[in-house]
């Protein structure tokens, strides 16, 4: 592949290896970063649509989420599949069918005119783009020379970080001006242009393949265990839990299949999840933080922009806004984090970073309320950014350090795994929990309410029924009980947040020297 450069024997040496020069480089790095933008954009354009989305399928709020859930449940089964992917049919050709395939199923999600429809889409779409981000981490490194990879790095991580704060404005702005489709007809045409683009620069970047054998049936357990696992979680509180036959058996199969799976991947001679690196302390240590942390932050960005829109009349565009500040903080903090890390211990910065998260968690506890204004909920957003871009990356450095370099794949891997699948289970977990909080905190109110006849007749003297007024009444007391389910989540957000971040500490000091690991 001809580069930009001068026909030089340096250029045709870099056009054999792969690496791109001038104009051309910087533009395939763009393609590449912008793919990597949407996918991330997809976790969050959702978020703040989950209304509209309900009312436009005439489903409850609830029910709604099995859109985030199911997306997040699908990537987090393919990502351990893109090392194997890549190798068997090389990164490039694996890039362009995972992206030709996210940008089919965003098509058949906005066509989808049921939630089983969109959930069978939002599925597809996950497979397809869960593959995305890792191979545009290799690509990426493939076109750019070894002394540019870092900037070649910092490109790639700043479209983590923009995607969140871009993903709820937009998801909003679609919403309430457009329609709820148009947060995936507009995967589309960028998805277009990626494809195009990447033909056009990147015929030379292909890697080398080899047949490699694939661990079928520990997929096809992974598959089971975790789909058995989300159904229980998502159904539910829809099935009356464990009085329902079917949760039962799921719960049952999702616990059988995990045991089988367990020994399984144990034994293999190549598992699909090497389980085998949890042996070693500081990987297990920083999964575990990172999972529980994720977990705990991500289902807190689902049931915010709910509650805005539900309970304190806030449109999808402005409950976006309150949420995308979460992102300006962590942005301007990003590229101070590889500094601090030469001077403090990583395990430091894990500690504060999760602990702040876990006290903006508890400060919303006593600020927030059904009366809060725009800049009360907006400013802990703001604030608990400086935790995300403290806790991300010395998470990852202590966990791809822990293990011996061979391992580094399947460690990256399983940290994927483990950080996305975590996301989908306390999403369902939390939204649960949400519900019936709500419920209850409502009839206390209930039991407690003074002068209920004397709001009536007030409201009666202003023209309303009787019927009206009651209602008026009941959503006022289900406001309230909104607000105060709100808080206790938060509250026990807090609680789980001072654990994980405890939970760094069993991981062993990391050495002086250790800079941030790529690759991940």
């Amino acid at each position: 592949m001809a580069s930009v450069a001068a026909d030089t024997g340096q250029g045709e040496a870099e056009a054999e290896d792969g690496t791109l020069t001038g104009l051309k480089l910087y533009l395939a790095g763009f393609v590449l970063a912008l793919a990597n933008f949407i996918v991330v954009l997809d976790l969050t354009i959702a978020n703040v649509s989950v209304p509209h989305i309900s009312g436009g399928l005439g489903v409850s709020v609830t029910s709604g989420t099995w859109v985030i859930t199911s997306y997040a449940v699908a990537e987090a089964i393919c990502v351990p599949l893109t090392g194997w992917l890549a190798n068997r049919f090389g990164t490039l050709r694996t890039f362009i069918v995972s992206l030709v395939g996210f940008g089919t199923f965003s098509a058949l999600c906005g066509l989808s005119g049921t939630l089983g429809l969109l959930v069978v889409f939002r599925l597809g779409q996950g497979l397809f783009g869960g593959p995305l981000m890792p191979l545009t981490q290799t690509l990426l490194l493939k076109i750019f020379p070894k002394s540019a990879h870092p900037k070649a790095m910092a490109m790639w991580a700043m479209t983590l970080v923009v995607a969140p704060i871009a993903g709820p404005i937009l998801g909003g702005y679609i919403s309430d001006n457009w329609s709820w489709e148009w947060i995936f007809y507009i995967n589309v045409p960028i998805v277009a242009l990626i494809f195009f683009s990447t033909l056009a620069l990147l015929r030379g970047a292909e890697t080398p393949t080899e047949k490699l054998p694939i661990d079928k049936i520990g997929l096809v357990l992974l598959v089971i265990w975790v789909g058995a696992l989300q159904l229980m979680l998502d159904l539910g509180r829809d099935e009356d839990w464990f009085s329902s036959p079917f949760i039962v058996g799921c719960a049952v199969v999702a616990a059988v299949f995990f045991a089988i799976f367990l020994i399984w991947e144990l034994t293999e001679e190549h598992p699909v999840i090497d389980l085998k690196v949890f042996r070693h302390r500081g990987f297990t240590a920083s999964t575990l933080s990172l999972t529980f942390a994720f977990g705990t932050y991500f289902s807190s960005i689902v049931i915010i922009p709910q509650w805005l829109q539900t309970s304190l009349g806030y449109t999808a565009t402005w409950a976006g806004f309150v949420m995308a500040f979460s992102g300006v903080l962590a942005l301007f903090m990003s590229p101070f984090v590889p500094k601090l890390m030469q001077k403090f211990d990583p395990r430091l910065l894990v500690f504060v970073g999760v602990s702040w998260l876990g006290l903006w968690a508890w400060i919303r506890t006593i600020w927030w309320s059904s009366e809060s204004g725009f800049w009360t909920l907006a400013l802990p957003q703001l604030l608990q950014g400086a935790g995300v871009a403290l806790f991300i990356v010395p998470l990852t450095t202590i966990s791809l350090g822990a293990v011996e370099p061979e391992e580094t794949a399947s460690a990256a891997g399983i940290a994927n795994f483990g950080r996305t699948i975590a996301g989908a289970i306390a999403t369902a977990v939390v939204t649960t929990i949400w519900a019936d909080q709500t419920r209850e905190d409502s009839a206390d109110l209930v039991a407690k309410l003074n002068g209920s006849q004397d709001f009536i007749e007030q409201m009666q003297a202003r023209g309303f029924s009787v019927e009206q007024a009651r209602a008026a009444l009941a959503r006022l007391v289900e406001g309230q009980g909104t607000a105060l389910a709100t808080t206790h989540i938060f509250a026990l957000a807090a609680v789980v947040l001072v654990l994980a971040a405890a939970t760094i500490w069993f991981a062993p000091r990391p050495p002086k020297d250790m800079g941030p690991v790529a690759g991940h």
